[in-house]
């Protein structure tokens, strides 16, 4: 499921200390028909014979076997394009020696997948997109593997989250851009302080006294994960598109109680995305789980009081949990089908290296996947990103079927209007039949 878009550095060139050193990056390709182009001789362009890869630096290959204009098509989300146009232009100044024709198209990046797959050979050269569509992207042959490196080492340099997200079968598939599309805990801090926000029950009685309310979209299966996860209960992704849910094992309705016990309060309380931003801001809400794109919000109301942490433990039959969350982050794709892999490729890392992405910080908030960016002092000080990177030993890639989300929506809506009834094992039933349907 995506998320709400987030709301949300200047990079003049790819780092060279780290460059690669395998010469075939710069050998002889045709555009590739399917994933077999992502060997290392994928990482050179058909615009010269083989003769011209005799330096030890791949990109001094890949611009001696460039013999013609480099014609780049690149898609980037709305909010991206300023960002990007100028990210492009240091990109074409770093070779000053190549001619490039680019051309940046807008997609957000929680669409490609659906606009890519509609004609894989015609998409974009590069492309963003969520993590979460990367399996049928490349089920579809749509994503070049990240087989040869020029500037720095992909796997190496970025998040472990984020190099999973990435990964499909142990093959590196995409590069990482952001690590930022996951959920965690805003909240007031002259209503709460930073002890009380270790338990959501604790935070529930904190609430309480003070006339406020807590909101959480539960009736959302992005959100309601956070607590059966959290309690042990787990959801997977099967090799056919379906679903692996144990929502309904033994157990699993003291977590069922426990989520109609905090909504029952009425302090917790189900609220979407645009609800939350309002309620914040006219102050009933004083502590909300959601992401980075409403970090603006909460900073706005608040003030000086605007804080943000992981999210809290909730008691499961007198047990403490701690909440669970799923990570996402933005990948960077290369089109297989790409008459110029190589520029393709590197172009990919240029647009993901640590200059860009902490000019991404810089310009739009977004949170950094590479290692480097992300341990900035910049980064660090910013409330909703270190909150983001706390939750993330507690997080899990989003990796489900689509039958996941009106059972979940169902359940959710059904445990915070306390309409379950006393029957709790026939509900879970009921939304884990819907979840693990069959893919028809």
């Amino acid at each position: 499921m995506e998320t709400p878009e987030t709301r949300r550095g200047g990079a003049s060139s790819a780092d060279n200390s780290t460059a690669a050193t395998d010469n075939s990056a710069a050998t002889d390709n045709t555009a590739a028909a399917d994933n077999s182009a992502a060997t290392d001789t994928a990482a050179a362009d058909t615009t010269a014979d083989n003769s011209a890869a005799s330096s030890d630096d791949p990109v001094a290959n890949l611009i001696a076997a460039t013999t013609d204009t480099v014609k780049l098509t690149i898609w980037a989300s709305e909010e991206d394009q300023t960002l990007t146009t100028q990210l492009l232009e240091d990109f074409k100044a770093a070779y000053p020696d190549v001619t490039f024709d680019i051309t940046l198209g807008s997609e957000s990046e929680s669409t490609a997948k659906d606009t890519i797959l509609t004609d894989v050979e015609a998409a974009a050269d590069v492309f963003a997109f969520a993590d979460d569509q990367i399996n049928e992207l490349v089920q579809a042959g749509a994503l070049q593997p990240v087989a040869a490196t020029y500037t720095y080492d992909v796997a190496g340099a970025n998040v472990a989250g984020s190099v999973e997200a990435a990964t499909v079968n142990g093959t590196l598939y995409a590069y990482p851009m952001t690590a930022d599309n996951g959920y965690f805990m805003f909240y007031d801090a002259s209503v709460f302080s930073e002890e009380d926000v270790k338990s959501l029950d604790k935070m529930v009685e904190v609430a309480e006294a003070a006339g406020k309310k807590i909101a959480m979209d539960v009736s959302n299966g992005w959100y309601i994960y956070a607590f059966f996860q959290g309690a042990g209960y787990e959801l997977t992704l099967n090799d056919d598109g379906s679903n692996n849910c144990t929502w309904n094992a033994a157990g699993a309705t003291d977590v069922a109680q426990a989520i109609m016990d905090l909504y029952g309060t009425n302090v917790m309380v189900d609220m979407s995305d645009e609800e939350m931003a309002t309620a914040i801001a006219e102050g009933t809400v004083a502590a909300a789980v959601n992401g980075t794109w409403r970090a603006e919000t909460a900073s706005d109301a608040w003030g000086e009081n605007y804080a943000a942490t992981k999210l809290p433990t909730f008691n499961v039959a007198g047990k403490d949990c701690q909440m669970s969350s799923y990570s996402g982050y933005k990948l960077i794709g290369v089109n297989p089908y790409s008459a110029n892999i190589g520029w393709s490729m590197l172009l990919a890392e240029f647009l993901t290296n640590e200059a860009s992405q902490t000019a991404r910080f810089e310009a739009r908030g977004l949170g950094p996947a590479n290692v480097a960016a992300a341990s900035s002092d910049a980064v660090q000080a910013d409330p909703a990103i270190a909150a983001l990177a706390a939750q993330a030993a507690y997080a899990t890639p989003q990796r489900v079927g689509g039958n996941f989300w009106a059972p979940a929506e169902t359940l959710g809506q059904i445990l915070a209007d306390g309409s379950a009834g006393s029957d709790l094992q026939s509900v879970l039933d009921t939304a884990v039949e819907g979840i693990m349907a069959p893919i028809e």
